[in-house]
């Protein structure tokens, strides 16, 4: 079990944070506003701003605002991609479990402000009939096999159905701390978490 700052470099390392080219700013800059103010707040200007680059450059990368949703909606696949190829590498499903809800409690504080990160977005999204609620439907849905695939590991015949209680119970409790503006019922609810997988690893 890791600690929170464990956790939190866990996350951060997994998210590939470091600072590249102008597009690769400009879609972690459209991640973390689009999180803050949401999609239909946020202006390409706004991007470009927490980006460091010029706004006439945005267009050169990406033609409209939707296409840097777009761009979001997939940066939130390949993180989610990177993290739970790190978490694969740890030793037993129970661990890897237990260390995705430790990466979740991990970002309290950032979720007590603005919510779950994709959460929030795939929620927007749902709105709209462009197709990116698709998209962000199958982001979501990677989530849940990766999941169900340690507790079937667990000998777990109703692994799905345990999947969906847990990605639910942490969207659940994405927005009452967000609501409340209260990390710490996320931290004590990722311990309820915790204590809940090692009863179905130990059963």
């Amino acid at each position: 079990m890791t600690d929170s700052k464990s956790a939190a470099e866990f996350e951060a390392r997994a998210s590939g944070s470091a600072r590249g080219g102008k597009r690769e700013r400009l879609v972690d800059a459209a991640v973390r506003v689009f999180h803050e103010q949401g999609v239909e707040k946020t202006t390409l200007a706004d991007i470009a701003r927490a980006a460091d680059v010029p706004l006439g450059n945005v267009y050169y990368y990406f033609k409209s605002k939707d296409r840097l949703v777009e761009a979001a909606v997939d940066a939130h696949r390949d993180r989610l991609g990177a993290l739970t190829g790190r978490l694969d590498e740890l030793a037993d499903p129970a661990s890897r479990l237990k260390e995705l809800v430790a990466g979740w409690v991990g970002q309290r504080e950032t979720a007590a402000r603005f919510g779950c990160p994709f959460g929030t977005l795939a929620t927007e999204l749902d709105k709209r009939d462009d197709g990116l609620d698709v998209a962000a439907a199958k982001v979501m849905r990677a989530l849940l096999d990766w999941a169900e695939s340690q507790f079937a590991q667990l000998g777990r015949s109703d692994a799905r159905t345990l999947a969906v209680e847990l990605v639910a119970a942490y969207q659940g409790m994405s927005v009452l701390t967000n609501t409340l503006r209260d990390p710490d019922l996320m931290a004590a609810q990722g311990e309820r978490l915790r204590s809940w997988i090692d009863g179905i690893a130990g059963g």
